[in-house]
């Protein structure tokens, strides 16, 4: 390996950092037995480090330091990058995700490559993974590629062999780029996001201490949210999108920070990257600004708001016009890159993203993972909230990361996720059943 510039969007996402909130991304792996940590280093130092991007470090060169680049580490040690912690002998769940909290609220160490993987022993006798990236080496769809290179796949004769499955708001990325073929309709949609007002002030907006704090949901069967999108005629994601709509908005009531006329957009990221590309790494996404449907009272009107709204997503070119201008500013001072950053950054209050993960049971260094989840961070200075919707093995985890002066309750956002799609659900069951159009021909 040899030292090369980082691509401009990669760059672009190396200097995102806030003073506070970096663009580090965390996800957890729990298991039924303690990982044995000498089996998972051999693991990871096989599969994971063979992957250049986890063996280089990021050294900024030039004049004002503006142009990094991964520079390989001639005596790169796993030893470096693994971590053993225990919890105390009677912790619980609550005491992972505070120990989860203090790891994603400390930068990652510049003089190495840009990733940690913390190995947990308990709560009780179960075990845990905290894995930690900078978000510079790639997106969910990359990571999930990763996933599959470092777990095994049970079932699989051969287990990281099979292709990367496209993540739900992919399905949106041939459409987008279909309508970006000349370019005009992704400059004008990226005029238009120029052209909003800022966000409204809300709890998830203003001043930010150096301290984050995470929460999750209960793991959701994907089989519920298909039967409540039969129902109303609408995707996964857009039940998804419409609950999450609905626990802000009741968060929001709770803290006495809403008001009728409610506004709350979120910056949403959708892949870009075609399939060929799906070992690639790197970041192949642009974003786009979803008003969420805060202001509507009904959870019906709610999740039909979201499917309306993402659909007017789908047929703009917006997330091509963002991945544009990623790659003009990845190739500028860094200076420019943090004035887009403050511009496109006070459009929005939190990141909202969805990622499908592995259908099939994995496992790690000999032990099953029974759960699989990641906290999308929120960096820069003006965005306090990341909220991330992740499936694995038939089922689907909201994680909440906020800071903690802004968001000092996170698990009260997933609370009321699970609220939401209780109460979708609900009205689901209780809608007539279509009758199949056999019956309706006769």
């Amino acid at each position: 390996m040899t030292s090369r510039p980082l691509d401009p969007v990669d760059a672009a996402w190396f200097h995102m950092d806030g003073p506070v909130n970096t663009a580090v991304v965390t996800a957890l792996a729990t298991s039924r037995r303690r990982l044995d940590v000498a089996a998972l280093r051999a693991v990871l130092d096989d599969r994971l480090a063979a992957i250049d991007r986890f063996r280089c470090r990021v050294v900024e060169r030039g004049l004002s330091y503006d142009s990094p680049c991964w520079e390989p580490m001639e005596d790169f040690d796993i030893d470096q990058h693994v971590h053993h912690r225990a919890l105390p002998l009677h912790a619980d769940e609550s005491d992972l995700l505070d120990l989860v909290s203090d790891l994603a609220s400390q930068p990652l160490p510049a003089t190495l490559p840009l990733w940690q993987a913390h190995v947990v022993d308990g709560p009780g006798e179960r075990g845990a993974l905290v894995f930690r990236y900078h978000h510079c080496i790639g997106d969910g769809a990359a990571m999930v590629d990763v996933v599959r290179r470092v777990f095994d796949a049970q079932g699989d004769s051969n287990p990281r062999s099979h292709a990367t499955r496209r993540p739900p708001l992919q399905e949106i990325a041939l459409p987008l780029l279909q309508a970006a073929r000349t370019g005009i309709e992704a400059l004008g949609a990226l005029a238009t996001d120029l052209l909003k007002s800022s966000d409204p002030p809300s709890p998830f907006k203003g001043h930010f201490v150096a301290r984050q704090r995470v929460a999750c949901s209960a793991g959701i069967p994907l089989a519920r949210l298909r039967e409540i999108g039969a129902a109303f005629d609408a995707r996964i994601n857009v039940v998804a999108v419409a609950a999450v709509a609905g626990a802000l908005r009741q968060y929001l009531v709770e803290t006495g920070d809403f008001c009728a006329d409610a506004s709350l957009r979120a910056m949403m990221p959708i892949s870009l990257r075609p399939l060929e590309h799906a070992h690639d790494g790197g970041n192949e996404f642009g974003l786009a600004i979803l008003d969420l449907p805060v202001e509507l009272e009904d959870p019906q009107a709610r999740l039909m708001a979201a499917r309306h709204r993402l659909a007017e997503v789908k047929r703009s070119s917006e997330a091509v016009g963002m991945r544009w201008l990623f790659d003009v500013f990845g190739r500028g001072p860094k200076t420019v890159q943090q004035v887009a950053q403050r511009l496109f950054g006070s459009k929005a209050s939190l990141v909202l993203t969805n990622v499908a993960g592995p259908v099939r049971p994995l496992s790690l260094a000999g032990r099953r993972i029974d759960r699989l989840m990641f906290w999308v961070p929120h960096p820069g200075e003006d965005i306090g909230l990341g909220i991330s919707v992740f499936s694995y093995r038939g089922k689907l985890s909201l994680g909440v990361i906020g800071d903690a002066a802004r968001v000092p309750d996170p698990q009260r956002i997933a609370r009321l996720f699970e609220r939401e799609i209780a109460a979708l659900h609900r009205r689901a069951l209780a809608m007539p059943r279509k009758e199949p159009a056999h019956a309706r021909a006769s």
